[in-house]
C-alpha cells in the first residue's frame, strides 16, 4: 500500500462519496476506486460498505482510518524535520479564525508576517470554532485562532492573549452614567446577542449564567455583526458587550458610550490552537511569535477574569 493510496481512503471516509472524494483528491473517480480496491484486495478485508448511502466505512475500515491518519501525518512530519533543519520556514499554510476576532487581530499581524516569513503561503478562512475543530481534526486546517479552553483532547493551545468585554451603554440606559460597570448591573434581557454559532455569544451567556431571564420579552434578535448590535443599542433597543479590540475602532461619540467592568475584568482568552501531532510546528511559533509581539502594545490587561466559550449543560 502507499501513502497516496491511504489519502484516498481518508477522502472517502470523510466525505462518504467517491465522486466527491476523488474531486478533493484532484483525480478521477475511477482512478481513486481502483487504488481503494486495490488496497482492499492486498489486506484482503472491506474497508467501506458501499450498499448503503452515503457510504459507511465497517467496523474494520474505521480501525484502518484511524491508523491511516497517523500513517498519514507521521509520512507529512518529514518535510517538516527537513524544513526545520535547513531553517526554511516556508510552503502553504492554512489557518482558521473565528469571526469575532479576524476583523480586528489580522488587520493588525498579516502585513507585518507576511513581509517576515514571504516564502509562506497563508490560506486563511473564517469559521465559527465548531468547524475549526472539525477541520483540524480531519487535517484541513493547520491551526487556528479561537476562544479557549475548548478542553479537545486532540488539539493544543497556546495563549496570546486575554481580552476583555467592554459594555456599549447608549445615554438611555441608567447604567451609562456609571464610570465602570460589574456584572450585577447586567440585564440578560436587554443585552442584544450575536446569533447562535458564535462562542462570544456563549462568553455573555455564561457570563450571565446566574441571571433569570424574563420570558415576557417583547422581542428577541441575534444579529452576526456587531455593527448591526450596536445601532440597535442606538435605538433604545438594549445594551450589548464587545471585545475589547473591537472598540478601538469606534469612532469618538460611540467610545464615550463605552463601560469598562471592575476588575476583575471578564475577558475571554484568545489562543492560537493546532493538532497535537505539531506539524508545521516551525510556521506555527513564527505565527505565535508574530502575534504576540503585536499584540503587548495593543492590550495590557492583566487582572481578568477568563469567562469560557463552552456552552453549559
Amino acid at each position: 500500500m502507499t501513502i497516496t493510496q491511504l489519502k484516498y481512503v481518508l477522502a472517502v471516509a470523510e466525505h462518504k462519496n467517491f465522486t466527491l472524494a476523488a474531486e478533493k483528491c484532484f483525480v478521477t473517480q475511477p482512478t481513486l476506486s481502483m487504488q481503494i480496491q486495490k488496497i482492499e484486495e492486498e489486506l484482503d478485508v472491506q474497508i467501506f460498505d458501499r450498499t448503503k448511502k452515503p457510504i459507511q466505512l465497517t467496523e474494520i475500515g474505521q480501525k484502518i482510518v484511524n491508523q491511516s491518519k497517523n500513517i498519514v501525518n507521521e509520512a507529512e512530519r518529514i518535510q517538516d524535520i527537513v524544513d526545520q533543519q535547513k531553517g526554511f520556514i516556508g510552503g502553504e499554510f492554512r489557518l482558521g479564525i473565528i469571526p469575532t476576532i479576524m476583523p480586528t487581530l489580522l488587520p493588525m499581524f498579516l502585513n507585518n508576517f507576511i513581509k517576515k516569513y514571504p516564502k509562506v503561503k497563508l490560506i486563511i478562512e473564517e469559521l465559527n470554532t465548531n468547524d475549526i475543530i472539525e477541520k483540524l481534526k480531519n487535517g484541513h486546517l493547520d491551526a487556528a485562532i479561537a476562544a479557549t479552553p475548548l478542553e479537545e483532547e486532540k488539539i493544543k493551545e497556546i495563549v496570546l492573549y486575554f481580552e476583555p468585554f467592554v459594555a456599549y451603554i447608549p445615554e438611555n440606559n441608567p447604567a451609562h452614567h456609571k464610570k465602570e460597570i460589574s456584572i450585577d448591573d447586567l440585564n440578560i434581557d436587554e443585552i442584544l446577542l450575536l446569533q447562535d454559532g458564535h462562542c462570544f455569544r456563549d462568553g455573555i451567556l455564561n457570563l450571565c449564567k446566574n441571571q433569570n431571564q424574563n420570558e415576557k420579552n417583547h422581542f428577541q434578535l441575534e444579529s452576526g455583526s456587531f455593527e448591526t448590535l450596536i445601532k440597535l443599542a442606538d435605538e433604545g433597543l438594549g445594551i450589548t458587550l464587545l471585545p475589547y479590540l473591537h472598540t478601538m475602532n469606534l469612532s469618538e461619540k460611540d467610545q464615550q458610550k463605552l463601560r469598562h467592568f471592575a476588575e476583575p475584568k471578564p475577558a475571554r482568552e484568545v489562543s492560537l490552537i493546532y493538532p497535537k501531532n505539531e506539524l508545521k510546528i516551525h510556521i506555527i511559533d513564527a505565527l505565535r511569535n508574530t502575534i504576540s509581539g503585536i499584540i503587548k502594545g495593543a492590550i495590557t490587561f492583566q487582572n481578568v477574569q477568563i469567562i469560557s466559550p463552552l456552552q453549559k449543560k
